[in-house]
């Protein structure tokens, strides 16, 4: 009987990297990909896979509150449930997908010492939440780690966290590009993704809602939502002349495979920009970051987050 890795996912994008994992042949002959439960995201990522035909020898379980006893593969490395999992289970290999922005601050911990503990940017942990992230990047080093991930790491950093031990591992979503697109894209010529950044108190909303209106004036919009994106902001740029306000749900890397050359994705600093240029541009879509101007910025964005944040997109 072939054992089966388990891969928990707790966003659109750790599940749809956990089936490349899969396909690539990271997590062995067999998989199941277990999601949490309760989000809404999830569920429309899930259901969008379906649709596509899953690699053989992938199984998408149902969603669960708890994670399996033994997880071989998880996206949040800065979860405080997943390392206690590690420190508490035997998993022998663990495989890290990508989960945004957090891969490369996981990667930047990782490279800088053994007694980094792996904790969240902007985080203000207690004693107890710092040794629980020290313990498990002790615990990292006494496993074995691979990091998959279609993100751009700069040659320094990748040399440093291989030199940790780290096995670093590159996809292209090899499996996403060799599927047909499930359904045709928006007609307007340019797509913006939504950002969380407004939400998490680093942009100021009047100065993002003023840059949609003024570029809405000049041509019509599909606004694609961050899915930690405020409803009451989606409900005031629903309100805008000019744009189209598409649900937020499976993430943009499936739902905006059908674009067309000609057409063009505009996004503040996200991890997105990296994936949907692979994925779009073989079909001659350009994939624009949209740098934020320094008044944007609010005192929460720290100049350290603010580099952190432009460099991953640019």
């Amino acid at each position: 009987m072939v054992e089966q890795a388990s891969a928990w996912v707790e966003s659109p994008l750790q599940m749809l990297c956990a089936v490349e994992a899969h396909h690539a042949g990271l997590l062995g002959p067999a998989t199941v990909v277990v999601p949490r439960a309760g989000l809404r995201a999830l569920k429309a990522t899930r259901k969008e896979l379906g649709r596509l035909g899953l690699p053989d020898g992938l199984i998408m379980a149902e969603p669960r509150e708890r994670m399996p006893r033994r997880v071989q593969a998880v996206g949040d490395a800065f979860s405080g449930k997943v390392q206690l999992r590690w420190l508490v289970s035997n998993p022998g290999r663990i495989v890290i997908v990508d989960d945004g922005l957090a891969t490369i601050r996981l990667l930047e911990l990782l490279a800088a010492g053994p007694y980094k503990p792996l904790l969240r940017a902007r985080a203000e942990p207690t004693r107890l939440r710092a040794a629980l992230g020290l313990a498990a990047a002790l615990r990292l080093r006494m496993s074995r780690v691979s990091v998959f991930t279609a993100l751009a790491v700069d040659d320094k950093l990748e040399e440093s966290v291989r030199q940790a031990g780290i096995d670093l591992v590159r996809h292209d979503f090899s499996w996403l590009r060799a599927q047909p697109p499930s359904a045709e894209g928006p007609a307007e010529r340019t797509v913006v993704l939504g950002t969380s950044l407004v939400r998490n108190g680093l942009v100021h909303r009047d100065r993002y809602l003023r840059w949609l209106t003024n570029l809405a004036s000049q041509e019509p919009l599909a606004y694609y939502p961050h899915r930690r994106e405020d409803p009451v902001d989606l409900a005031l740029i629903r309100e805008r002349p000019g744009i189209t306000v598409h649900d937020a749900g499976a993430p943009a890397e499936l739902t905006l495979r059908g674009l067309d050359a000609g057409q063009r994705v505009l996004s503040l600093p996200s991890t997105a920009i990296t994936s949907l240029r692979v994925l779009l541009g073989p079909r001659g879509v350009a994939v624009e970051p949209v740098d934020v101007p320094d008044d944007w910025w609010t005192s929460r964005a720290a100049p350290a987050l603010r580099s952190h944040l432009t460099g991953v997109s640019g």
